[in-house]
């Protein structure tokens, strides 16, 4: 299908909205993405017509919903190019994710002394988790810094690997400063010294399609809430052979075979790391989201979302005081910045004000404001239902909020 923002923007009901009499204008997209009608259909539709619990059950409603649960991860499969179904996890989202390699694989790998490598852009997500296990591991977590313009240095990152490395995590476009990181690169020089990596693409999602075996992880995280799909569901893929090596990470209904008081045995792949109840409405939403990216031009929108990026970027650098913080030179569409003697959390008050949503603060990156020296930024970040007329409302906006404040 030819892309036509205007005709893409009516599939996004929200964006016809208007927050304080204006018309929403929203640029918090690496927050959390927008849904299509589609998406929101798949949701009302379970829960008006086949609201069961799947897997166990044999009545007709327990079927249906089961085959439209598992149909998403189906979806999820093709989309990512995994090779098996087993090997996409359904999770609560990418923190989910995250801390069941950390917790499951961390605890049944990682010994006294070994090390683990993150990067300096990471989001908290990325961080506490590894922490927590290295604590109680007695590994080392070690930093891959990043240079003034917000990108990683390389050269460092290969001093610090060794046959001490058993695991890199790191994300692949970064949600502060819009980096988007070599990981195929990264990984292949993790594997040289035998360690395995993770990659956090929660916000990879909503601009490619992450193609896992291409860049060789062996686990991946995201949420679909970033890729135009519900809250509360995430995708953890892992290598097979990994992921059937690895513990549960919890234990309960459905990732059993037999339980008695005197021991368990696991179910198999995907069930062992799916314990409990899931978020069917949103495991069912999950196809909707797929089939509706499957049928955008993703050609068209890249060209699209890189004009947006170039567009923006050169109207903000116009507005005295500010400051772009993260100029790689591969850039998602993620713009930070802060204004001179302006904070920005006030700028996010009064630009609200006028309809215009953007986020304001850390990021959940404090270690990164750390590295630059700052406490926090204002972010716009665009996906493909944005317009340069956006732009245009967010610099009148701006440029009226550091006018009051200055």
């Amino acid at each position: 299908m030819k892309f036509n923002v205007n005709d893409i923007r009516k599939d996004f009901p929200i964006l016809s909205r208007e927050v304080n009499g204006k018309t929403l204008v929203y640029l918090d997209n690496g927050a959390t993405s927008q849904k299509p009608q589609i998406v929101i259909d798949a949701i009302t539709g379970y829960y008006s017509n086949d609201n069961s619990n799947i897997h166990r059950g044999v009545h007709t409603l327990s079927q249906v919903a089961t085959t439209a649960y598992e149909e998403g991860r189906k979806k999820i499969q093709a989309w990512i190019n995994a090779e098996h179904s087993e090997e996409v996890i359904f999770t609560k989202g990418t923190t989910d994710g995250i801390n069941m390699i950390s917790n499951a694989w961390g605890r049944a790998n990682l010994q006294k002394d070994d090390e683990v490598i993150i990067t300096e852009m990471e989001h908290h997500s990325n961080i506490v988790p590894w922490q927590m296990i290295c604590e109680e591991k007695g590994a080392t977590l070690k930093v891959i810094p990043v240079n003034d313009s917000g990108e990683l240095l390389m050269e460092e990152y290969k001093k610090l690997l060794s046959s001490k490395t058993k695991m890199v995590a790191l994300v692949q476009i970064s949600n502060t400063l819009g980096t988007i990181n070599p990981v195929k690169e990264i990984i292949a020089l993790a594997h040289e010294v035998g360690a395995k990596v993770l990659v956090d693409g929660a916000q990879q999602v909503a601009h490619a399609a992450p193609n896992v075996r291409e860049i060789d992880a062996d686990f991946y995280v995201f949420g679909l809430h970033k890729m135009f799909g519900p809250t509360g569901v995430g995708i953890l893929y892992g290598k097979k052979a990994l992921l059937e090596e690895m513990p549960p990470y919890q234990g309960g209904g459905d990732m059993i075979k037999e339980v008695t008081f005197e021991k368990t045995t696991y179910n198999e792949l995907p069930h062992k790391l799916e314990a409990g109840t899931p978020n069917i409405s949103a495991g069912i939403a999950t196809a909707a989201a797929v089939d509706y990216i499957n049928s955008l031009n993703w050609d068209e929108i890249h060209v699209h979302e890189q004009e947006l990026l170039d567009y923006a970027t050169a109207q903000l650098k116009k507005i005295d005081g500010l400051k772009i913080v993260g100029e790689a030179t591969k850039k998602a569409s993620v713009i930070s910045f802060v204004v001179e003697g302006v904070h920005a959390y006030d700028i996010g008050v009064i630009v609200d004000k006028m309809g215009v949503a953007v986020r304001t603060g850390h990021h959940c990156t404090q270690p990164l404001m750390n590295r630059f020296g700052i406490q926090g930024t204002v972010r716009a970040s665009f996906a493909f239902y944005n317009t340069k007329e956006e732009v245009d409302l967010l610099i009148v906006a701006l440029k009226r909020a550091i006018n009051m404040l200055s």
